[in-house]
């Protein structure tokens, strides 16, 4: 049987020459399907008239012949249809009153409890995915305890506002970045309502000038409450990263995170154990499980989702997250390796579920 994964990577080498991107990132493979003789899959293009939608059908029949020379193909070509309304994804992007129609992914990175370094590990991948050459995003929507100006070191800074009304996101390490620490004062709480908090988090989504995005990533907060229906009524996600820690009481509430997500048709991309192992600097090769051994793979095992890696207990990931330089910034830390695995993973699952599932719609929840 041939693998889904491995025709993605021979389709890899289909590459649309004005963006210089392949067209597996550009999220245009669609419904693929694979049986013993035959690949099947619709070839769904952004922009109908650029001169390279007259060639991409054939280009990909050329790749998959030379490596699978006996097997049938079946290669529709569509383009997206203008004036569906705003409850549709198109070319695997949002429209609408969504992040807008640049962005390409949308990952909402959860826990099901505080604690666990949810805020810590969407940070560290989002650089890594930076650094890796995609274009990013990070939109920091607990509003109640932001976490991500710390992290990137801004605490003081302010976006601005384009001439049309839209905020200009901050940048660094190559991230752009949107938080309601940037918004408040850092001294004060934000005591707010649910109807204010679920305003906040629609402007967020819709009201920033997020650009061309390979990923943005929704650094959720802890729970299942209001900001977590808000965001499924208002965008359309591609996945979850459900982040825990190894012991039982994690655990307990991350089991209710990805049932959240598999109640609103949400597919959860996989999980990160996050403080998995303690290793001394001094003996490195030694492994101790304070909170428990391999907890979050089991669970990931038990409910049949993807267990993306292990990120271990280490005091660098923590001053550097307080001292707003984020771990993986140093190429020296084997934090930085860990997260490079863990970021090369979530981009095959993504690729993966754009390629054979449905696009996930915004969802109406009648009942709460």
């Amino acid at each position: 049987m041939i693998d889904t994964q491995d025709i993605l990577s021979v389709l890899k080498h289909v590459v649309e020459p004005s963006s210089g991107r392949d067209i597996v990132r550009l999220s245009w493979i669609r419904n693929l399907k694979v049986s013993d003789d035959t690949i099947s899959f619709m070839l769904l293009l952004g922009d109908p008239t650029l001169p390279f939608a007259g060639v991409v059908k054939s280009e990909c029949e050329k790749a998959l012949r030379a490596a699978y020379p006996t097997v049938r193909l079946s290669i529709e070509q569509d383009s997206p249809m203008i004036g569906l309304g705003d409850d549709f994804k198109i070319d695997g992007k949002a429209v609408a009153d969504g992040p807008g129609s640049g962005v390409t992914n949308i990952i909402a990175v959860a826990s099901g409890k505080g604690g666990v370094g949810k805020s810590t590990v969407a940070t560290n991948l989002a650089v890594t995915l930076a650094a890796q050459g995609y274009s990013v995003g990070l939109a920091d929507v607990d509003i109640y305890g932001p976490s991500i100006p710390t992290m990137f070191g801004l605490e003081t800074a302010k976006p601005r506002v384009s001439p049309e009304r839209k905020i200009i996101p901050l940048e660094k390490y190559g991230v752009k970045l949107l938080s309601m620490g940037f918004l408040v004062d850092p001294e004060k709480a934000v005591i707010w309502r649910g109807p204010m908090v679920t305003s906040a988090v629609k402007q967020f989504l819709s009201d920033t000038q997020w650009g061309d995005l390979d990923f943005l990533l929704l650094d959720l907060p802890p729970g299942t409450g209001d900001i977590q229906l808000t965001i499924v009524q208002t965008v359309p996600l591609n996945g979850a990263v459900i982040v825990s820690t190894p012991q039982r009481v994690a655990l307990a509430d991350a089991r209710k995170g990805i049932g959240m997500f598999d109640q609103v048709n949400v597919p959860v991309l996989g999980v990160v154990e996050n403080m998995a192992y303690f290793s001394p600097p001094e003996l490195p090769e030694k492994r101790y499980y304070l909170f428990g051994k391999g907890g979050a793979r089991a669970l990931a095992e038990e409910l049949d989702v993807h267990f993306l890696g292990e990120i271990p207990l280490v005091e660098a990931i923590r001053t550097n997250g307080d001292e707003g330089t984020p771990v993986v910034t140093d190429p020296s830390q084997e934090s930085t390796k860990v997260f490079n695995k863990v970021a090369l993973d979530l981009v095959a699952q993504v690729e993966l579920r754009n390629a054979v599932r449905d696009a996930t719609q915004k969802i109406d929840i009648l009942h709460r």
